[in-house]
């Protein structure tokens, strides 16, 4: 705090006692690991020349410009995501709702036409206008009308329509396909549960049996991969156990395991997180790996455990913020994956995310921040589950349980649409 500067852990001289030991044996993975922390050695260096005092600062305008710019228009790079424009407009705006910034009435109502094009005529939403749908964009694009909020963002939703498609990509083991003809992973059984649950469409037959095929994703690891038998990943381990807390199905997990698996994948060096054992850092996991602590903090309250604490989640919260404000800020703007990366939309909103669940502990009844840095350094919280902000959670929820929930009698999923399970990158 301001006046009162947080000693920086990576001030400590025993900071860097804390890096890789390859034991005298060299693999391609030691090697790139003692790159990453060299790189991160000269990023504290260099922040000790410059700062006598350990302030580290949040560039807040330099990041608003650069999300403003990119709301209106993007250069021909990203020529490249012409299939996840949806999730370019969550990104942004979840990393605009973060910042406080506000977005223009005008801005905010072209967004709604933008996605209202996306929006398929069998339901749900694609990556761009005349594409087929996808859970992913359609994920995202309910997301992004859910941050604008408004009237007009609701009622693009077709939610009779959505239904259809959720259940037209559900398959008989309780899995969901990403579109029709797609691969299985956990991601979509996520994604479907979460636009299901915003917009009051979470009918008894759409989740038949998808828990225990979220469960058989669990391994040895603790943790959750993409589908049963894959090594456990951090973004497949949030999208399995958000997709359980939304169904009140968490407890079918093992979450002692999980938890040990999850609190291991944070960096000793670093202080950021992997997203699978012996892998590098990388911002956007400050989100789905840190955004898995409070979703185990509150499943583990609910069985009982009475010694969690009630100040702090279950991580090193001042290690993953000095992470994100001194190794993945882009000073133009953006913010990155590692030192030496280019900044991008995805980790702009990933790292902000995880940063914001780093800062704010609890919920409207119990909240505690713990803010490096500066004051200005905060940021907004950030619903665990969904990914937005909490207020804008709930006013979604208050539309649409206004509304009635479809009759999904004649409603049925389609058991011969064809599973192609992915592999784990």
């Amino acid at each position: 705090m301001d006046g009162f500067p947080t000693p920086l852990r990576c001030f400590n001289e025993l900071h860097p006692a804390e890096k890789f030991l390859d034991d005298g044996v060299k693999t391609v993975t030691s090697v790139e690991q003692k790159k990453v922390e060299h790189s991160i050695e000269e990023v504290i260096s260099d922040y000790k020349q410059l700062h006598s005092l350990p302030q580290p600062t949040l560039l807040r305008e330099q990041h608003y410009q650069y999300l403003k710019k990119g709301l209106r228009h993007l250069s021909d790079a990203y020529e490249c995501l012409d299939a996840s424009r949806p999730w370019l407009s969550f990104w942004i705006l979840h990393s605009l709702e973060l910042l406080e910034e506000p977005v223009p009435a005008a801005v905010a109502s072209d967004v709604c036409q933008f996605l209202s094009r996306c929006q398929s005529a069998t339901g749900g939403f694609a990556g761009g206008p005349g594409q087929h749908a996808h859970l992913a964009p359609t994920y995202a694009a309910v997301n992004a009308l859910c941050i604008v909020g408004t009237e007009e963002a609701y009622n693009i939703i077709d939610r009779e329509k959505l239904l259809d498609f959720l259940l037209s990509v559900k398959q008989p083991d309780g899995s969901f396909v990403m579109h029709i003809g797609g691969e299985v992973d956990v991601r979509s059984a996520y994604c479907a549960a979460s636009v299901a649950s915003l917009t009051n469409i979470l009918v008894p037959k759409l989740f038949e049996d998808t828990p225990n095929w979220i469960l058989s994703c669990q391994n040895w690891e603790g943790g959750l991969g993409g589908v049963p038998g894959l090594e456990a990943h951090g973004g497949y381990t949030f999208c399995g156990t958000a997709a359980l807390v939304i169904l009140g199905k968490e407890h079918v997990l093992d979450l002692k395991a999980l938890l040990r698996w999850v609190v291991s994948r944070q960096m000793r060096f670093e202080g950021g997180f992997q997203g699978r054992c012996n892998k590098l850092v990388d911002g956007c996991y400050s989100f789905w790996q840190a955004g898995l602590l409070p979703l185990l903090h509150r499943a583990l309250f609910k069985e009982g455990e009475s010694e969690l604490s009630r100040q702090r989640w279950m991580f090193e919260q001042q290690a993953l913020q000095e992470y994100i404000l001194l190794c993945c800020q882009n000073p133009t703007g953006g913010l990155l994956d590692k030192p030496g990366k280019s900044r991008d939309f995805y980790h702009t909103c990933y790292c902000l995310s995880g940063l914001s669940i780093a800062q704010h502990f609890g919920n409207m009844d119990l909240h505690h921040e713990m803010i490096l840095g500066r004051e200005e350094n905060r940021l907004a919280p950030t619903h665990p589950i969904y990914n937005i902000c909490p207020e804008k959670v709930a006013k979604a929820l208050q539309h649409f349980h206004r509304l009635p929930v479809p009759d999904d009698d004649d409603r049925v999923s389609d058991p011969a649409a064809p599973t192609t399970p992915c592999r784990s990158t």
